[in-house]
C-alpha cells in the first residue's frame, strides 16, 4: 500500500511532464499545466506568468473555473511588481497564504471585499530553470486554510517537473516570433522599396504595417517646416496618408511636433504601446481623430540616418490588444520607411530639377547644346537648331568640335578642364549647315543631364556685337586721320604764336590754357591709336632709356595748370635718384599724365594727390594715390576695360579709353597695372616699368609735336 501511495504521485507527474512536454506551443503548455495543476492540486481559478530573460511578463494563462480569461501583459505587471507573485520570483521560493486578508504579500483588490468573494487561501510557486525563474504559478480556493503544504509541495512539484517544458516552449515561441517578425520586415521591405513613387511609397507603407499589425487603421505623418510662424519656427507633424476605418479625417491634419504621443515618441526616438487608450494618462487629445474612438494606439518613429523625421501609428488591433511583437514590427517598418522615404523625396528632387531643366532648356532664348565627354551631341534645342540651320537627327550625328572651332587651350584636351574647373568662356565661329559662318561667344560647363554628367554648350550670337565693335573701330580710326592733322597746325600755329607775342602775363596764360587743351586732345588722340595697335598685337618699336625723374617732371608740368585751378596740392614721394627706365617715352608720359588726370577729376577741391616711385627689382615702380569715393570691388576689372566708364554722382565720366590705353601700354613693356581702392578713402593706381639695362647719363627730355622724345 505504501509503495502504491508512493508511486502514484510518480505516475501523476510523469504523466502530467509527458502531457506537457508534447506540445511546443507556448498557449498551449500553459493551459494543460494550469488544468493539471487545479485538477490535482485543487482549486477553483489560477495562473501561470512566463517571464522573458529580462524579468518581464511574456505570456500568461488565467483560468477561472472553467474559463479561460482574456488578459494582457499590463494586466499582470501590478501583481508581478507588488503581489504575491511578485513575492515570488524576488525570493526563488514558494509560498502558502491560508488566509488572504492576513497576509500583505496578497494584492487586495475590489473582489476581495469582505461583502464580496472575502478571504481565501492561495498556493503561489516559482518555475525555476538554469537558476533562473521563468515563471510563476498561482493557485487559489475560495475557501481560507484550503490549502496546506502537502498541496504546496505538489504544486511545487508540478511546476519542477513542467519547467523545462515550459523554457522549451517559450524558447519555441520566441524564435516563431522572431521569425514572424524578420518575416513582416523582409516582406515589408520587399514591397516598400518596389517604388520611388512618393505618394505610392506611402500607401505601401500603411498596406504592409495593417497587414503585419492586423489593425483597423494606420497613419503616417512627416516632419514639416511650421506655416504659422507667429507660434513660433517649431516644426510640425503633416499626415500625409492614412488607410483604414475613417482615414479620410486623419489626412491633412497639422500638429505641433511636441505634442500627444508622438511628440513622445520623436523626443525619445523610440516607440511605444497603450493597450487601453481611454484609461492611458499619456492618451491626450492631440492624440485623438474625428470619428475614431481610440481604444489601443501604437506609435514608432520613421528613421532616417538615425533621426527621426515622422511617425508611424497603428490604431485598435482586431485582437483586441497589441502583443509584444507589434514594437518590433512597427519600428522595424518604420526604419525602414525612413530610408525608402528619403530616397523617394531625393529622386522626387532630381526628376523636378531634371523637369525644370528641360523646360528652362527649352524656353532659352540662347541656343543650347548637350553633349557627352566625347563631344558628340545628344540633346539641342529650338534656337540651337535655329542658328545652326540644322535639322535635330543632323545635328545628332556631328560632334561639338564639328560645330564650331574648340578652343582647346580653354577646354584642355578631351576636356580635362571642364572636368576641373566645372565651366570656361571663349569667343569663336559656328559652321552652319549652308556653309557659312557666325561669330558667337562660348559658355562651356559640366551638368547633371539625365542621370549622369555631360557637358553643355550655350552658344550666343554676337554678329551685332563684332560689328559694332568693327564700327567703332573705324570711326577711331577715322577721327584719329581726320583730326591729327589739323590739331597738329593748331600746336604748331600755337608754338609760334608763343613767340610772336609780347611778354604779356594775361596773354601768356591764355597761350597756355590753349596749348595744355591742345596736347590732351593729342594724348587722347595718340591713346585711341595705341589701343588699335596693341589689341592688333603690335609690338612697341620705340623703346629707349629713360630718366623716370624727367619724366614725372614733365608729366607733373602737364597737369600743374589743374592742379592750381582746383587748389589742389600734388604731393611727391620720389627718390633723388632713380635707374634709367626701358620704355617708350611719349606712351609712357601719357600713362602718368592719364592717372595724374585722373586723380585730379575724382580728388576733391582743395585737397591733396600723392605721387611716387621706388625700385623694385629689375623694375621701377610709380603710383598715384587720390582721397577720392574709391572704387568697389565689382567694378575693379570692368574700369580697365574700353569704353567702359563709372558714372559717380556730379562727376565727369570721360570717353572710357584713358585706363585701357594704360593697362595695355604697361602690360605691353612687360610690366604691370593694379588698382587698390576703399570705397570713400580713395584710390592707389600703381604700375612697374622695367629698368633699362645699358645706362646713359647724357640723356635728356624734349618736346616735340605729337609727344616727347629723348635726345642725345
Amino acid at each position: 500500500m505504501e509503495q502504491k501511495r508512493d508511486r502514484e504521485p510518480l505516475e501523476l507527474l510523469m504523466t502530467i511532464s509527458s502531457d506537457v512536454a508534447s506540445a511546443l506551443d507556448l498557449r498551449t503548455v500553459l493551459q494543460r499545466l494550469m488544468l493539471a495543476a487545479l485538477k490535482h492540486v485543487g482549486g477553483q481559478r489560477g495562473s501561470i506568468v512566463v517571464l522573458d530573460d529580462h524579468g518581464r511578463p511574456l505570456d500568461a494563462t488565467i483560468v477561472h473555473g472553467e474559463r479561460l480569461l482574456e488578459h494582457s501583459t499590463e494586466q499582470l505587471r501590478q501583481p508581478l511588481e507588488r503581489g504575491l507573485a511578485g513575492w515570488v520570483i524576488r525570493n526563488k521560493k514558494p509560498a502558502l497564504i491560508p488566509d488572504t486578508s492576513k497576509d500583505e504579500r496578497w494584492l487586495r483588490r475590489v473582489d476581495d471585499a469582505p461583502d464580496r468573494s472575502g478571504a481565501k487561501s492561495a498556493i503561489c510557486v516559482p518555475l525555476m530553470a538554469r537558476s533562473q525563474v521563468i515563471g510563476v504559478l498561482t493557485l487559489v480556493n475560495p475557501a481560507p486554510s484550503a490549502f496546506d503544504e502537502g498541496h504546496l509541495k505538489l504544486a511545487q512539484a508540478l511546476a519542477d517537473q513542467a519547467s523545462v517544458a515550459v523554457l522549451n516552449a517559450r524558447l519555441y515561441t520566441e524564435s516563431q516570433r522572431t521569425a514572424r517578425v524578420m518575416t513582416a520586415l523582409a516582406e515589408g521591405a520587399a514591397a516598400i522599396n518596389a517604388s520611388l513613387d512618393l505618394p505610392q511609397v506611402w500607401r505601401r507603407i500603411l498596406s504592409q504595417a495593417m497587414q503585419a499589425l492586423q489593425v483597423e487603421t494606420v497613419a503616417l505623418a512627416l516632419l514639416e517646416p511650421a506655416i504659422d510662424l507667429s507660434r513660433g519656427p517649431e516644426p510640425e507633424l503633416v499626415f500625409h496618408a492614412a488607410d483604414g476605418q475613417n482615414a479620410g479625417s486623419i489626412v491633412g491634419r497639422r500638429l505641433s511636433a511636441s505634442s500627444g504621443l508622438a511628440g513622445q515618441v520623436l523626443a525619445e526616438g523610440r516607440g511605444l504601446i497603450v493597450q487601453d487608450a481611454q484609461r492611458d494618462r499619456r492618451f491626450t487629445s492631440a492624440d485623438n481623430f474625428v470619428g475614431i474612438r481610440i481604444r489601443a494606439l501604437a506609435v514608432a518613429p520613421i528613421l532616417s540616418e538615425g533621426k527621426p523625421i515622422g511617425v508611424l501609428e497603428a490604431i485598435n488591433p482586431v485582437s483586441k490588444s497589441f502583443d509584444e511583437d507589434a514594437t518590433l514590427v512597427l519600428i522595424g517598418l518604420g526604419s525602414l520607411a525612413g530610408t525608402t522615404i528619403q530616397n523617394a523625396r531625393v529622386m522626387e528632387e532630381v526628376r523636378r530639377t531634371q523637369r525644370l531643366y528641360r523646360e528652362l532648356f527649352e524656353e532659352s532664348i540662347d541656343p543650347i547644346l548637350i553633349t557627352d565627354w566625347e563631344g558628340r551631341v545628344r540633346e539641342v534645342n529650338r534656337e540651337a537648331l535655329a542658328l545652326a540651320g540644322y535639322d535635330s537627327p543632323q545635328l545628332r550625328t556631328l560632334s561639338i568640335d564639328q560645330l564650331h572651332d574648340v578652343n582647346w587651350h580653354r577646354t584642355g584636351l578631351n576636356f580635362e578642364t571642364l572636368r576641373q574647373q566645372e565651366r570656361c568662356t571663349y569667343e569663336s565661329v559656328l559652321f552652319r549647315q549652308d556653309g557659312s559662318t557666325v561669330p558667337i561667344e562660348v559658355n562651356a560647363r559640366r551638368v547633371q543631364f539625365e542621370g549622369g554628367e555631360a557637358l553643355q554648350w550655350t552658344l550666343r550670337d554676337i554678329s551685332a556685337r563684332r560689328e559694332l565693335m568693327a564700327l567703332r573701330d573705324d570711326m577711331t580710326t577715322m577721327i584719329y586721320h581726320d583730326l591729327r592733322s589739323p590739331l597738329g597746325n593748331i600746336v604748331s600755329s600755337l608754338d609760334m604764336l608763343g613767340g610772336m607775342l609780347p611778354p604779356d602775363r594775361t596773354m601768356q596764360s591764355i597761350l597756355e590754357i590753349a596749348q595744355g587743351s591742345a596736347a590732351r586732345i593729342q594724348r587722347m588722340l595718340s591713346s585711341l591709336l595705341d589701343i588699335s595697335r596693341l589689341e592688333a598685337g603690335q609690338r612697341i618699336a620705340d623703346q629707349k632709356p629713360v630718366d623716370p625723374l624727367a619724366l614725372i617732371a614733365e608729366a607733373v608740368r602737364d597737369v600743374q595748370p589743374t592742379l592750381q585751378s582746383r587748389r589742389q596740392k600734388l604731393e611727391q614721394q620720389i627718390p633723388l635718384v632713380l635707374p634709367l627706365i626701358w620704355v617708350d617715352v611719349d606712351m609712357i608720359h601719357r600713362v602718368l599724365v592719364n592717372l595724374l588726370e585722373n586723380a585730379v577729376k575724382f580728388t576733391p577741391q582743395g585737397s591733396h594727390i600723392e605721387l611716387g616711385a621706388e625700385v623694385e627689382g629689375v623694375f621701377v615702380r610709380l603710383w598715384v594715390s587720390d582721397n577720392g569715393p574709391g572704387i568697389a570691388a565689382a567694378d575693379r576689372d570692368r574700369i580697365f576695360e574700353k569704353f567702359s566708364r563709372l558714372r559717380p554722382k556730379d562727376k565727369a565720366s570721360g570717353l572710357g579709353i584713358g585706363l585701357a590705353f594704360c593697362k595695355l601700354a604697361v602690360d605691353s613693356h612687360g610690366g604691370e597695372l593694379r588698382l587698390e581702392s576703399e570705397v570713400g578713402k580713395g584710390s592707389t593706381f600703381w604700375f612697374t616699368v622695367p629698368v633699362a639695362r645699358q645706362k646713359s647719363t647724357n640723356l635728356r627730355l624734349e618736346r616735340r609735336t605729337g609727344g616727347l622724345r629723348m635726345t642725345e
